[in-house]
């Protein structure tokens, strides 16, 4: 599995994400232990959106990565730094038109085909460790009334191999992370920005009381906010709970 990587395999678990938080409160794990789930059966997103996952057809899986002095306000480099892992392996997978919609769902043209949750376990003003979720449709093909969904099936025809898939994953996030905490946002965010989802168009969204707005997305503020141009050039930054995008 890869010289970095303990592998955890489970038939099946309410969340890998859940799984690796019990396991941190009961015993000591390495770092980069994975957790992976032939069934999740509780998968869920960011902001408590349902993860729906067939059997056996998509990849759940869940990486502890341990830091020594990664900064909390630097802590948005995880979310660049994960995202561009998934769509650097995607990419050479020739799967087309490859967004980020942040700030970290995997888009392929408009439909999602990756969910991704960061949780951090900070220590005061530092990332201890980190819990990163990742769901990817792979070769499922039904996905009954959630009209925004793909998987890479759907979108190249062909079927996947699930451990070859995580394999090439898990690789690419180890290059990814060991990189990552030397580094600042402002110096990751330019590769970041190139692949944002809708960036510079004009799109709907609304705020966090449910009120729609348009805007534009013009760029990631260094702290990973989303700044949107409004009317009138008025910029006005949001944060993850503050605004959602309609597309």
């Amino acid at each position: 599995m890869g010289k970095h990587f303990q592998l955890l395999k489970l038939d099946a678990t309410d969340s890998t994400n859940q799984y690796l938080k019990d396991l941190l409160r009961s015993e000591n794990p390495l770092d980069y232990t994975v957790v992976v789930a032939e069934k999740q059966l509780k998968g869920r997103g960011q902001m408590g959106t349902v993860w729906h996952s067939e059997g056996g057809k998509s990849l759940t899986f869940s990486v502890l990565k341990r830091f020594d002095a990664l900064s909390v306000k630097h802590q948005f480099v995880l979310n660049i730094a994960i995202s561009m892992a998934v769509c650097d392996v995607l990419e050479e997978l020739s799967v087309p038109n490859v967004k980020i919609k942040w700030p970290n769902d995997i888009m392929s043209g408009s439909k999602k085909v990756c969910g991704i949750l960061i949780e951090n376990v900070l220590k005061g003003e530092r990332v201890g460790q980190s819990i990163i979720g990742i769901g990817l449709n792979v070769n499922q093909t039904d996905f009954e009334n959630l009209d925004k969904a793909s998987s890479l099936k759907r979108i190249t025809g062909r079927n996947f191999n699930l451990d070859e898939l995580l394999q090439k994953l898990l690789e690419r996030i180890w290059l990814r992370l060991e990189a990552v905490e030397s580094k600042t946002v402002t110096q990751l965010l330019p590769s970041y920005e190139k692949l944002l989802f809708r960036k510079d168009k004009p799109s709907t969204f609304t705020n966090a009381d449910g009120e729609m707005f348009m805007g534009y997305i013009r760029r990631v503020s260094p702290s990973g906010k989303l700044e949107i141009e409004l009317e009138d050039r008025v910029f006005k930054e949001f944060d993850l709970k503050e605004v959602n995008l309609l597309y």
